[in-house]
């Protein structure tokens, strides 16, 4: 009786907690379950390339399949998978600086201070380029409250 007092009153405690506290991540962006459509989001800061994944170097992380092109850079997103998952979910960062959601595109990124920013279009991406600091500033305002709209 005494556990059973104890777990609902947790329980009560970890429901009362503001959204932000109690979210653990945000969503990332997939198509068909997959992130950042198949590539391999280790070889964007270890290569400098955006390079396909393998289905046999694949791990399930945040409710979707992250794909690696080699075995090493498989084992380095799992020792720290923060360090390398795009930022903003993976969905375009210029669209979120703008409070919309739109699927970031593999071939056109950037990395700034170590974050990976996954855009939509080349015209995006020169928009980007121009203001990236207030951008990224932007989407920091926006996030993660863009993903319920």
């Amino acid at each position: 009786m005494a556990l059973r007092l104890v777990l609902m009153a947790v329980a009560v405690m970890v429901m009362s907690l503001p959204g932000a506290v109690r979210a653990d991540a945000a969503v990332y962006s997939s198509r068909a379950g997959v992130a950042i459509g198949g590539y391999d989001a280790v070889a964007f800061f270890e290569h400098g390339a955006a390079e396909p994944g393998r289905r046999s170097h694949a791990v399930m992380w945040k409710g979707v399949v992250w794909r690696f092109a080699s075995a090493r850079n498989q084992a380095l997103f799992e020792a720290n998978p923060r360090a390398f998952a795009p930022a903003f979910g993976g969905y375009c960062a210029y669209a979120v600086s703008q409070g919309q959601l739109h699927d970031g595109n593999p071939q056109i990124w950037a990395i700034v201070d170590g974050d990976l920013y996954l855009l939509n279009n080349r015209r995006v991406h020169h928009l980007w380029r121009a203001d990236t600091v207030q951008l990224i500033a932007d989407g920091r305002a926006h996030w993660p409250a863009v993903l319920r709209k």
